[in-house]
């Protein structure tokens, strides 16, 4: 729920004419032996080395942590920042006896921890009760560099029709309380209980998009901009759109596909806006039911093509989207490594197909919970 990446240095992006990205990570802390969700994020906190504390932070409930990848233009130095912090909180974690999982939401059953003791979050709490969403929701959250707000909102615009597609390939939470869901992101069900999570509206401007802010607090609906939960924004603290579009990733080499599939879509967005070419205006409840596909069906089913309104294969959507994307890709020099990373995951299926296949060839959740902590560290 808080955001954390240190400031984009404009005058790298300007310089280049390509654009910075950069990461958020939200992480649970289990027990080893049963998998349970555990609120031991202070003993944790202690454990992690006084040089990387600055890219480290408390979530919203004691079972979490978070990390930040400082922004670049290099996805190598995406993937160094996330593989050192990874590694890092993993052992952390093991010194203080827990367990570190890149993973949606905890698979076992078990109390549900306490919120983070802060003001705001007590706020929260008193306002919103038990929305609350079981053992901790994890989530990443891209940011890429635009050059001011009013090119943000229309970006905003033309990036929000594909973001089911980019949420597909991060479902990584098909277990809950012990059992099966029938999701693939199990955590996108719970996440949408608050009232200010949905796709991003069509905007007008900026001034529309402060007005709605300004609205949905002076409504009660959220308690500050911060809690204003759309699937795109505009960050506000940093000069970036900021997307928050499904489940944690369960690799660094996932998160690193994801990093640059989304640097490409608002590459693409600008190109289009500065070319004068028009955002496809979808329908919002298309949309909705698009976002609701992803989430029930992830990679290995079937999504909406927001184009037709019509069901295909999303391996076939994902595809058709990542060929759309290749001019900024190529641009980007980004090509060839999300050509491996995408080959890669056709063939191990994304997270929640993994997780489904440690639990049916053991028919254990711990089992699941070994894997994806393997699958964390990296």
């Amino acid at each position: 729920m808080t955001g954390q990446v240190a400031e984009v240095p404009s005058d790298m992006a300007a310089a280049t004419g390509l654009l910075t990205v950069g990461v958020e990570e939200e992480f649970l802390l289990v027990d080893p032996h049963t998998g349970a969700a555990v609120p031991a994020v202070d003993l944790v906190m202690e454990q992690v080395p006084a040089e990387l504390r600055g890219q480290v932070e408390r979530e919203f409930q004691t079972s979490q942590i978070e990390i930040g990848s400082p922004p670049g233009l290099e996805l190598s130095s995406i993937r160094h920042s996330l593989g050192v912090l990874r590694r890092a909180l993993s052992d952390a974690a093991e010194r203080a006896g827990v367990r570190l999982l890149a993973i949606g939401t905890g698979p076992v059953d078990g109390p549900v921890p306490p919120v983070v003791d802060k003001p705001r979050f007590d706020r929260m709490i008193e306002r919103f009760r038990l929305l609350v969403p079981g053992p901790g929701n994890n989530g990443m959250h891209v940011h890429v560099g635009v050059p001011d707000p009013d090119t943000g909102v229309q970006v905003l615009n033309h990036v929000r029709p594909w973001l089911p597609m980019l949420q597909a390939v991060t479902t990584n939470s098909p277990f809950a309380r012990g059992e099966d869901t029938g999701y693939a992101s199990w955590r996108s069900v719970e996440w949408e209980r608050w009232p200010s999570v949905a796709p991003t509206p069509f905007l007008e401007s900026h001034e529309h998009y402060q007005r709605l802010i300004r609205q949905l607090i002076s409504t009660g609906v959220m308690l500050d901009e911060g809690m204003l939960y759309w699937y795109a924004r505009l960050s506000a603290k940093y000069p970036t759109v900021e997307l928050r579009i499904g489940d944690v990733c369960p690799s660094v080499d996932d998160a690193v596909l994801v990093a640059a599939l989304v640097r490409a879509l608002v590459a693409t967005a600008m190109a289009d806006v500065e070319a004068g070419r028009p955002a496809l205006r979808t329908d919002h409840h298309l949309l909705v039911g698009a976002h609701w596909r992803a989430a029930h069906d992830g990679l290995e089913g079937e999504g909406v093509d927001v184009t037709t309104g019509e069901l295909a294969p999303a391996w076939e959507l994902l595809d058709r989207f990542v060929e759309r994307m290749r001019p900024a890709l190529e641009e980007h020099g980004d090509w060839a490594e999300v050509t491996d990373l995408l080959a890669g995951l056709r063939r191990h299926g994304s997270g929640a197909a993994r997780q489904r296949a440690v639990f049916e060839r053991t028919g254990q959740l711990t089992d699941v919970v070994q894997d994806v902590a393997r699958q964390t560290r990296g």
